[in-house]
């Protein structure tokens, strides 16, 4: 990725984390009066997450701006993994409410209150779902343009967002007008529970950042077959990718004819960076140039790889 890319790609991630802040404040004003004046478990439970989600919004916004931040003389790949941090930082504040509610709605069973004026925390809550959605639309296009971690953990909390104030207003329904008493702390175990679910998800992605996992086969295998289409050459082995924010990295090996001059295998590199670069805007290559027979045994990956050294063969 270019200077001028990510000049482009990552403000539209930082102006994302912003409306995530805005919004995550607006609905903690309107859920701390809800829970006060309604008395629901189930409100006050989303509340809390509200309350950690104003939290997280801050963590990513500043995870966001950090990744944004060039590469230094000790960073060289960049600050990209710090998106990766503040997701993780999210899941963590999510399971720490995930369990706060739901050992408040167990104290409940013991000591059963009456919710209040269950028409106004509906309201809130439909106020809160429609909110949401539009944060949610926003995000998931920023995600498709750039691809930021941080950003996408957010849209997965916020996804289970609708799902819980859903269940308070199933909650506020069923036990003030149906009379079905219990109804309130049932759905703040089942708010937990569903919170819970979503760190664990929303964690994977991180965590496979973190650790390089190399991009999903599929999309490897297009990137080869972009770099195969240049005209002499002939093969590529020790193909490795990894992700860091909204940043991919890939590296190969790429062998060429041993006759060829120097200036010559210049021209087919500059060829295959050209095509990938059409292709992958967002991926930032590094070629190594091996004459054709030369492969160098002394590297693991190398030789765990297949022969002959092919395209789809020994990549």
């Amino acid at each position: 990725m270019t200077l001028d890319e990510r000049r482009r790609f990552l403000p539209l991630a930082t102006r994302a984390a912003l409306a995530s802040v805005a919004v995550a404040g607006f609905l903690l004003l309107l859920k701390a009066f809800a829970a006060w004046h309604t008395g629901s478990v189930a409100m006050l439970g989303s509340l809390a997450d509200t309350g950690l989600d104003l939290l997280a919004s801050l963590v990513t916004l500043y995870g966001v701006r950090l990744a944004a931040t060039p590469a230094d003389d000790d960073h060289r790949f960049g600050h990209g993994k710090a998106e990766a941090l503040a997701a993780l930082f999210q899941v963590a504040l999510i399971t720490l409410s995930a369990a706060g509610i739901a050992w408040r709605a167990i104290e409940r069973f013991g000591n059963p209150v009456r919710n209040e004026d269950a028409g106004f925390g509906i309201l809130v809550s439909l106020i809160a779902i429609a909110v949401t959605f539009a944060l949610l639309a926003y995000q998931r296009s920023i995600v498709r343009r750039t691809g930021s971690v941080a950003i996408y953990a957010d849209n997965v909390h916020y996804q289970s967002d609708v799902l819980l104030n859903c269940a308070v207003i199933a909650a506020l329904v069923l036990e003030q007008y149906a009379g079905l008493a219990g109804a309130d702390p049932v759905f703040g175990i089942a708010i937990a529970l569903w919170l819970a679910w979503g760190a664990f998800k929303a964690s994977s992605n991180a965590i496979d950042q973190l650790m390089d996992k190399e991009w999903p086969e599929q999309q490897r295998a297009a990137f080869l077959d972009i770099a195969a289409r240049e005209p002499g050459l002939r093969g590529i082995h020790d193909f490795r990718t990894r992700r860091s924010g909204t940043h991919d990295f890939a590296q190969f090996h790429m062998e060429v004819d041993p006759t060829i001059s120097v200036a010559a295998a210049h021209d087919l590199v500059e060829g295959v960076e050209a095509n990938l670069k059409r292709a992958f805007p967002k991926v930032e290559v590094l070629i190594h140039l091996d004459p054709e027979g030369h492969v160098d045994t002394d590297n693991p990956l190398v030789e765990a790889d297949v022969t002959p050294h092919w395209f789809g063969k020994r990549v």
